[in-house]
């Protein structure tokens, strides 16, 4: 029996067991772990950094693949107690005296196993720390004060953001913010009120600024219509809300530590400072084999590419690659019961590590429900059976995993969702706040200039920008070794007049991708299904198993390939990718996101052009939005949604939500 067979028929021994997961995020105690075994790491070496290093990344050392699943497969109920526990290692990732170290840490006996310098491009993400401090800075300038003063505003109303500098083609660059800032006066909503031509760099190492530019007063956009906290009438339509939406209390899934078990499927949910959410393991049950079969190792959000488009001094740096820079789970919100999630949810919480070493908690930051869909699962009337009316339907019931990250003005509202019939679901929604521009116009009448957005209200530009959500989806269609396939619909003429009346048909060929360079797509070029499939198991029929991604938004970014946000995130030209599986190729903008000089990621990786045909296989695919402002996204975004679906495709015999077939 082969090992994901084997895996197919055990994964249930996490459900009910305390067995720990080897995928398991790290706990505050091994968090705390980590901390005490760097410390003592460097309190004994001579070359030690200096005792004011910051942790800026920490996160499990995941054990290689095929050592996970061995595991998964050997800890069935009736043999568990013969197996062990699989190491449990660590990075952690520091800076000190200037330089990044990466450490790797065995929590299994306290030691560490490597300490090395990175010399290459790009930094750690920013701490939550430095951030802070670097915010303080201006108000302890006198060039800050006589700007804000110049303007008549009032220093105690002002509000501060950090800003990623980017890369702009420098040989070696600083670790370093650009700081802009806001004014309260009036309203909750800063974002609605910039106080434009001020830019300050923040060199982070130094902690001071290092450059200060004031280029311009602009009008200041007004308060008033700004305001979207809850007032007395919203709570009482908050309350009806919530009573609204208090699905029942029980639901039909269960947790054992991270492991979840609903209706036909078993997966892994992780919280991770960088991805957000991980979801690991998922299998479903199978009831005409008895078994469950394997369908996604891992998935997660890689990176999001987010550029604007005004190329004017203070705006041009504006590029974020939000994931690697600040990270969807540091950036994570407790999730509010009843709104965010339903009256069923079950809530988990996350913990991170702090500059300090010591561990965070995140309460609520993923919640786990059910969702009535309001939508027929499968239904059919049947009328042509003399005296009979039959009528079955199938009410559809999903079970979501979400989690929402607030990135500065954006909130991203991100859900996997599964579904009885066998799909995943992965949906992405936007809202929050735009990022704006004070300008000199109140009407469109006034404006001559490309001013590169659109006027949502009176001094108030909203700039034109896009989102780039890049997934990475490790698929593994009932086994590690797949195959990624188009099945191309081409049209074709009768060939035989006389023979019908029709003049033409579409049918299908499909197409199996050798190399990484044949799986790049446009998915906009022409009508294609994508597939991905297993070539060495088969339906009781002769197809081959699959799993068919259905795409929804599929923009790529208009950015000229030389310009240098574009070049850090070249991946964003494709929203279609296949790799050969890596373990460590996970985040699609590289490691070190800050200042990366884009030679490191998923556009360089597949330049190896390595082979996929019946291989372990990674796909990316990019939820695309490009953003035009309107009015009605001011002064807060209603959400706007897109994503994507993971679907069966020839995966079962039959409907995998009927009995097995006699």
């Amino acid at each position: 029996m082969s090992m994901f067979s084997l895996l197919s028929l055990l994964l249930l021994c996490f459900i009910n067991t305390s067995i720990n997961h080897p995928l398991d995020p790290l706990s505050p105690s091994e968090i705390n772990q980590i901390t005490h075994i760097v410390h003592n790491h460097y309190s004994k070496t001579s070359t030690s950094p200096s005792p004011n290093y910051t942790f800026h990344y920490v996160d499990l050392e995941e054990p290689e693949k095929h050592r996970v699943l061995q595991w998964l497969s050997s800890n069935h109920p009736t043999t568990r107690s013969t197996t062990s526990p699989l190491p449990r290692l660590a990075k952690a990732i520091i800076r000190a005296n200037g330089a990044t170290h990466e450490l790797v840490v065995d929590l299994t006996d306290s030691s560490l196993i490597s300490d090395r310098v990175y010399a290459g491009h790009g930094y750690p993400p920013l701490t939550i720390k430095e951030m802070t401090a670097a915010l303080e800075l201006p108000f302890k300038s006198p060039q800050f004060q006589h700007s804000i003063l110049s303007r008549g505003l009032n220093l105690s109303q002002v509000s501060c953001i950090p800003l990623t500098t980017g890369w702009f083609g420098q040989a070696k660059t600083k670790r370093a913010v650009n700081v802009v800032c806001l004014y309260r006066g009036g309203t909750e909503n800063i974002f609605s009120r910039p106080i434009e031509g001020i830019t300050m760099l923040v060199d982070l190492e130094a902690m001071k600024m290092t450059k200060y530019f004031d280029r311009f007063k602009a009008p200041l956009p007004k308060a008033e219509g700004t305001r979207y906290k809850s007032s007395k009438q919203d709570f009482k339509v908050i309350s009806d809300f919530r009573a609204k939406w208090a699905q029942p209390k029980t639901h039909g899934f269960s947790i054992d530590g991270h492991m979840v078990k609903w209706a036909n499927w078993a997966f892994h949910v992780q919280f991770n400072t960088r991805a957000g959410v991980i979801i690991s393991t998922a299998s479903i049950f199978d009831s005409e084999q008895g078994k469950y079969r394997s369908v996604l190792y891992r998935g997660h959000a890689s990176e999001t590419f987010v550029p604007y488009m005004d190329p004017s001094d203070g705006w041009s740096f504006r590029a974020y690659l939000d994931i690697g820079e600040y990270g969807f789970g540091r950036t994570a919100s407790p999730l509010e019961p009843g709104l965010d999630c339903p009256g069923n949810a079950v809530f988990l919480d996350g913990y991170a590590t702090g500059a300090d070493g010591k561990p965070y908690k995140i309460p609520r930051v993923i919640c786990i429900f059910e969702r009535y869909t309001g939508h027929a699962a499968w239904r059919h009337t049947e009328s042509f059976i003399k005296g009979e009316l039959i009528t079955e339907v199938r009410p559809e019931v999903n079970l979501v995993v979400r989690i929402v990250s607030t990135v500065g003005n954006y909130d991203y509202i991100e859900d996997w969702e599964f579904t009885q019939s066998g799909t995943i679901k992965v949906g992405v929604g936007l809202s929050g706040i735009l990022q704006m521009k004070a300008t000199s116009y109140t009407n469109i009448d006034q404006i001559t200039e490309d001013v590169h957005g659109t006027l949502v209200a009176h001094n108030t530009l909203a700039i034109y920008h896009d989102h780039f959500i890049t997934y990475h989806l490790d698929l593994d269609v009932d086994g590690n070794d797949n195959s990624f396939v188009k099945s191309k619909m081409k049209t074709k003429r009768v060939t035989q007049p006389g023979s019908t009346p029709r003049k033409s048909y579409w049918t299908v060929v499909q197409e199996t991708m050798k190399t990484e360079a044949d799986a790049k797509v446009q998915l906009s070029s022409e009508p294609v299904d994508l597939l991905v499939i297993n070539p060495n198991k088969k339906t009781n029929v002769g197809n081959y198993v699959g799993y068919r991604l259905m795409h929804g938004l599929s923009a790529t970014s208009l950015l000229a390939d030389d310009d240098y946000p574009q070049i850090r995130a070249a991946y964003s030209k494709w929203p279609l990718w296949v790799t050969r599986y890596n373990q460590s190729e996970r985040w699609a903008s590289g490691f070190y996101t800050d200042q990366s000089h884009g030679d490191d990621g998923l556009a360089i990786w597949s330049r190896r052009n390595r082979e996929i045909e019946n291989k372990d296989i990674v796909v990316w695919y990019t939820v695309g939005f490009h953003h035009i402002p309107c009015q009605e996204d001011f002064p807060v975004m209603p959400t706007i949604r897109s994503g994507f679906q993971l679907r069966p495709a020839n995966f079962f015999n039959h409907n995998p939500m009927l009995p097995p077939l006699a």
